[in-house]
């Protein structure tokens, strides 16, 4: 799940990327708009990435208690008192 959080992310950081690349290629007539757009498109995607990585860092905290209340109380005191 880390290593899809990572790709993710890279690929948001490539999309806004050529977000603002299309920022300076935009006529100076049209470059206010396109900003305003991209810039408004940029903060959604940033608000996306980071619900997602929230939501599966949530999954990953639930997978992990999971596991660690499968190996408890099994006679193993150190196990117990890690937990």
């Amino acid at each position: 799940m880390v290593k899809d959080i990572k790709m993710m992310a890279e690929k948001a950081n490539t999309t806004i990327t050529e977000i603002e690349g299309s920022i300076l290629i935009a006529s100076t007539n049209n470059r206010t708009m396109n900003a305003t757009n991209t810039i408004q498109i940029s903060e959604y995607l940033q608000y996306l990435v980071q619900s997602n990585i929230d939501e599966q860092a949530f999954q990953v905290q639930r997978m992990l208690a999971n596991k660690l209340d499968h190996y408890k109380e099994r006679g193993n005191k150190y196990v117990d008192n890690n937990i």
